[in-house]
C-alpha cells in the first residue's frame, strides 16, 4: 500500500495499517479484559471492511454505523468503516433507544457493526426501515436467530465475515467523511457533525509530535465514542503505535486504581473527572508515578485541579486543550507552567492558549468584527481542522460557518466568549455565548431539552437552567416550568426515555409564573433566584 505523503489525500486509517507493520505484536488495545495486538486488530478490522466492500451497493450513503460500547467490536469497528472506504457513525447502547434509531436513520447509514451487548436494542434499530440493512456482529458465532428475526435484512456473524485477501484498499480523498457525530442540537434533534479525514489527520500530526507520542505509551480511553475526543485517544495513539487501554464503566468508578493497574502514561479526561477524583481522596501525593502526559478537555480546567493533580502526577506535562466537535477535536493548546500559569489565568481557569499549526482567530464583537487587544468577545476560528458542516443542514451549516466582514475566508463561530490575548499571551475562557452549557464535561443544548420537556409535557412555559454552578461547568440540569398541573412522575420517565442521563433534569420546578424581563421574554439570569422546594 502507498503511503501518501500529502495529507489531503490520507486516509484517517493510514497510520493505523502503517503501525501495524512496524509493530505487529504490540498491543493496539485493550479493553473488556481482553488485549489485541496491532495484528489481531487489523485481522478483525480488514474482514469487516472487506464485509462492508463486498455487501454494499453503489447507491449507498458511504458511512457506517457502530453500535458498540467499550468493546473489542468497537475498535474493530471504527477501523473497518474507514478501511471499507466509509466513514463511521458511533452509537451508543446506553442511550435511550429512541435518540439511537433518530441517529441511525438520520445518518442514512445502510451498514451497521454490533457488540453482542448491543444486540438486543437491535430490534428497534431495524423495524420499518426502509431499506434492507447489512448487519455485521464480528462476536455473534450463530447468527440463525437474527435472520429468523429479521428477514429483510443481511445478519453477517463471525464466521461469515469475508477473507483479509478480498479487501480492497479504499481511494482515499481528504473531503471524505471520517466520521459524523450527532451533538446536542437546540431544535430538540441532535445534529450531525460532518468531519472530514484531512481535518483529523491535520489534528493527529500536530498532536503526535507536541505530545512525543511513541510506541510505548499506553492511553487511556475514558470517553465514550460519541465524544469526539475519543477519536483523538484511538488515532494518535495508533499513528505511532503505541496502545489505547479503555476501562469499564466500572473501572472508571476508580480511576486512579486504573490508572495504576494499567501502567497509564498519557491520561486524558475532562476535568470533572478531577474534581471528583480529588473530592473522593483518590489523588495521593505521588500517587501516579507512570504518567509523563495529562490532558484536559471538553469544560474550563481550574487551577485548583491542575495543583492537585500535579501532586498525584508528579512526572507528567498537564495540558489544557480546547475545541469544539466542529474544529475537530482540539485546536489550542496551553502547556501548564507553575510558574507562570497562575497569572495568566483568569477567575481561576486556566487559558486555552494558542492556536494549533494553520488554525487562525478571530475574537469578535456581536457584529463579528475584531475587538481590540485586551478585549473579550466571541471565538471564531477557520483552519485545515474546521469541519465539513452539519450533516443534511445547510441553513444551519451558514448560520454557524460564516464569512466575517472585510473577510474573504469561512469562520466557524465557536459560541465561547475569550479574551484576546496583549501581545503573545494565551487565549483565556471567559464562559458561553448562548445557552450551551457542560455537564460532565458533555456539551448540552438547553434548547434541547426544553424541546424535549415541552412536548413531553404539553406545556410551553418551560425554562432549563445548569444548576448548580462548579468549577468546570455545572452539576445538573434544573427545569422550571410555569403553570400546571404537571404529572412529574410522568414526565420525568417521558423524558428520560428520550434523552441520555447527563441531560435528564436532576430536579422539577412548577411555578405560576417565571421570571421575565424588560422585553417580555424569560429572564434567565434571575431563574436561579426561583429555585426553592423542588420535586
Amino acid at each position: 500500500m502507498e503511503l501518501r505523503a500529502d495529507g489531503s489525500r490520507r486516509g484517517l486509517w493510514t497510520g493505523f495499517l502503517h503501525s501495524a507493520k512496524l509493530f505487529p505484536d504490540r498491543p493496539a488495545v485493550v479493553t473488556q479484559g481482553t488485549s489485541l495486538s496491532y495484528r489481531q486488530l487489523r485481522e478483525v478490522a480488514i474482514r469487516i471492511a472487506a464485509c462492508i466492500q463486498a455487501h454494499r451497493e453503489a447507491s449507498w450513503t458511504p458511512l457506517t454505523a457502530v453500535f458498540a460500547h467499550r468493546s473489542p467490536a468497537a475498535f474493530a469497528g471504527v477501523l473497518g468503516s474507514l478501511l471499507a472506504g466509509h466513514g463511521y457513525v458511533p452509537l451508543n447502547r446506553t442511550f435511550p433507544v429512541e435518540r439511537t434509531r433518530s441517529m441511525f436513520v438520520r445518518s442514512e447509514c445502510r451498514s451497521i457493526i454490533v457488540d453482542a451487548e448491543s444486540l438486543p436494542q437491535m430490534d428497534a434499530l431495524v423495524e420499518n426501515a426502509d431499506e434492507s440493512l447489512l448487519v455485521i456482529a464480528p462476536g455473534l458465532e450463530d447468527p440463525r436467530p437474527y435472520r429468523a428475526r429479521w428477514p429483510r435484512h443481511t445478519v453477517v456473524g463471525a464466521a461469515d465475515l469475508e477473507a483479509y485477501a478480498d479487501w480492497r484498499v479504499p481511494d482515499a480523498h481528504g473531503d471524505a467523511i471520517a466520521y459524523l457525530l450527532f451533538t446536542s442540537g437546540s431544535t430538540g434533534i441532535p445534529k450531525g457533525v460532518m468531519v472530514a479525514h484531512r481535518n483529523v489527520t491535520a489534528y493527529v500530526d500536530h498532536a503526535v509530535e507536541r505530545f512525543a507520542i511513541t510506541e510505548r505509551d499506553v492511553v487511556s480511553q475514558t470517553f465514550d465514542m460519541t465524544f469526539d475526543l475519543s477519536a483523538s485517544d484511538m488515532f494518535v495513539a495508533w499513528e505511532r503505535g503505541a496502545c489505547v487501554c479503555c476501562p469499564s464503566q466500572k473501572t472508571l468508578l476508580n480511576p486512579g486504581r486504573f490508572i495504576r493497574d494499567q501502567g497509564l502514561t498519557v491520561w486524558f479526561s475532562v476535568p470533572s473527572m478531577v474534581a471528583l477524583m480529588k473530592q473522593c481522596g483518590l489523588l495521593k501525593p505521588g500517587g501516579f508515578p507512570s504518567l509523563r502526559l495529562s490532558l484536559f478537555c471538553g469544560e474550563p480546567l481550574p487551577v485548583s485541579s491542575v495543583e492537585a493533580w500535579m501532586m498525584a502526577a508528579p512526572n507528567a506535562i498537564v495540558e489544557n486543550i480546547y475545541g469544539p466537535t466542529e474544529l475537530t477535536i482540539a485546536c489550542t493548546g496551553y502547556r501548564w507552567d507553575p510558574k507562570r500559569a497562575p497569572a495568566e489565568s483568569e477567575m481561576g481557569i486556566v487559558p486555552i492558549g494558542a492556536p494549533f499549526p494553520g488554525m487562525d482567530v478571530l475574537v469578535a464583537d456581536e457584529r463579528m468584527n475584531e475587538v481590540a487587544p485586551g478585549a473579550d468577545g466571541e471565538l471564531l476560528m477557520r483552519g485545515p481542522q474546521m469541519s465539513l458542516g452539519y450533516w443534511k443542514d445547510p441553513d444551519k451549516t451558514a448560520t454557524a460557518f460564516i464569512v466575517p466582514p472585510g473577510r474573504t475566508d469561512v469562520f466557524y463561530r465557536t459560541g465561547d466568549r475569550v479574551r484576546r490575548p496583549l501581545g503573545d499571551g494565551p487565549l483565556t475562557h471567559l464562559g458561553r455565548m448562548d445557552s450551551q452549557v457542560k455537564i460532565l464535561g458533555h456539551r448540552v443544548e438547553l434548547g434541547e431539552v426544553e424541546a424535549v420537556v415541552r412536548e413531553a409535557a404539553g406545556v410551553d412555559g418551560v425554562v432549563a437552567i445548569g444548576w448548580p454552578i462548579t468549577s468546570s461547568g455545572y452539576g445538573g440540569i434544573e427545569v422550571l416550568i410555569e403553570g400546571g398541573p404537571v404529572d412529574l412522575d410522568g414526565l420525568r420517565e417521558a423524558v428520560a426515555a428520550r434523552l441520555p442521563d447527563y441531560m435528564v433534569p436532576r430536579r422539577w420546578h412548577v411555578r405560576n409564573r417565571l421570571p421575565r424581563n424588560a422585553n417580555g421574554k424569560y429572564d434567565r439570569k434571575a431563574m436561579p433566584a426561583v429555585l426553592g422546594d423542588s420535586q
